[in-house]
């Protein structure tokens, strides 16, 4: 055994032991814990934004991209996002103990089953340093244990972030293995974690088609993930015209590096001249390259898509765009590119969105809104440590209550079976 995997085994054996505490901790001693580690990322706010800025100087000399920094990037805006996420969490109902439902049988039992933690997570993920807070506060709301290991690239931010979360856990008493933060750069750690089921109970990737392809084919442990954020938004010949122009720039530009960033637009074939034309004009003037197939080539600022820019997570200001014969076209065209993710339609036609909605199976459709609603604090879940596009335990943003299995009780009274 390497050093690593020894290291590996230490924190999987303290997480585990944390585990069997949180899964009895009282809600108020985790309410406590979230709201005190708010107030220290408030009051280490310079020493945050201090090794983020070593993260960023790192980052532009290894070239990364920009899409790459602006995940990585914190300031005072998003730091203070972090700070209502764990303070939103706190608030949040405890998921442990709440009971999903209950019935009496004639035999005379009375059974309930009630929400109980999973026990120790693992969350790898790569440069978005705020995944720190989300992931550990929670996995603890949720009265899981976790292992967190980011990547190289929020090195010193999340070391940072995580000093604040283990300040929380002091101020509440509970123990500080409850989130341990794997200080080692060396990708090994990585193979250990996918191994290590002894102690990891279910394993959350969080980053790009690499690291999470990585995890769903070397994993031992179970696994909550999606592989890209291949996200479209259908524009019907039915749709207003305000809500199109508005929904579909916010969709792509609003921040370009998220999973829920539109990647493809499907115009209704019959408003190509007028408000599809306007809709691409829209995107060009906001610097974004519009790669444009069959139909919508001949429009100003488009350049010609090939077929590899379809089913494609750009994560930049880039976007493929295609013209369809209606809601059964965009269907098809999804099914064939999509990667079950989010989708939106924007129609004013209600039989045009029931269809869209009945027709697709992603974790997320949506109405005439942004795809950049695809997050868990929009959703009210407080934050999310990921959005879940299989079909198995979690669906969609996976926040505490998806963090969560369920056991029975079962109630009698000298009750036995015939």
């Amino acid at each position: 055994m390497t050093e690593i995997s020894k290291e590996m085994a230490e924190l999987g054996a303290r997480a585990r032991k944390a585990a069997t505490r949180l899964a009895t901790a009282s809600s108020d001693a985790k309410r406590h814990a979230l709201e005190a580690a708010a107030d220290a990322v408030l009051h280490s706010q310079a020493e945050i934004l201090a090794a983020n800025a070593r993260d960023l100087q790192a980052a532009h000399e290894k070239g990364v991209s920009g899409a790459m920094l602006d995940r990585l990037l914190l300031d005072e805006g998003r730091l203070a996002s972090i700070v209502q996420a764990l303070r939103d969490v706190a608030a949040m109902d405890d998921p442990v103990g709440a009971v999903i439902s209950e019935w009496d049988r004639p035999s005379g039992l009375h059974i309930r089953r009630v929400r109980t933690p999973l026990g120790v997570i693992g969350v790898i993920y790569e440069s978005r340093p705020n995944v720190t807070a989300d992931a550990g506060a929670l996995c603890l709301k949720a009265g899981n244990a976790v292992i967190l290991r980011g990547g190289s690239e929020s090195f010193h931010s999340s070391r940072a972030i995580h000093a604040a979360l283990q300040a929380g856990l002091r101020a509440a008493d509970l123990p500080e293995d409850a989130i341990q933060l794997v200080t080692t750069t060396d990708r090994s750690a990585v193979s250990d974690m996918l191994r290590m089921v002894e102690y990891i109970d279910v394993i959350v990737p969080r980053g790009g088609k690499g690291l999470v392809g990585l995890v769903q084919r070397e994993a031992r442990v179970p696994v909550f993930a999606h592989l890209e954020g291949i996200c479209h938004v259908y524009v019907d010949a039915s749709a207003d015209r305000d809500k199109a122009r508005a929904v579909v720039l916010n969709a792509k530009t609003r921040r370009t590096g998220i999973c829920g960033a539109a990647e493809c637009l499907l115009l209704h074939r019959d408003i190509i001249s007028d408000l599809g034309a306007e809709i691409i004009a829209d995107l060009v003037a906001a610097g974004v390259e519009v790669r444009a197939g069959g139909a919508l080539a001949h429009l100003p600022g488009t350049v010609a898509a090939t077929p590899e820019d379809f089913g494609k997570e750009f994560l930049d200001m880039v976007i493929a765009a295609e013209a369809v014969d209606g809601v059964e076209a965009a269907i098809t065209h999804i099914r064939t590119y999509g990667s079950q993710h989010t989708e939106a339609v924007i129609a004013e036609d209600h039989n045009v969105v029931e269809r869209f909605f009945s027709g697709l199976d992603s974790a997320i459709l949506i109405h005439n809104a942004s795809t950049q609603f695809a997050d868990g604090g929009e959703f009210g879940l407080g934050a999310e440590i990921g959005i879940a596009t299989g079909k198995m335990h979690a669906r969609g943003p996976v926040g505490a209550e998806q963090l969560t299995s369920f056991k029975y009780l079962v109630t009698g009274d000298g009750t036995i079976r015939n």
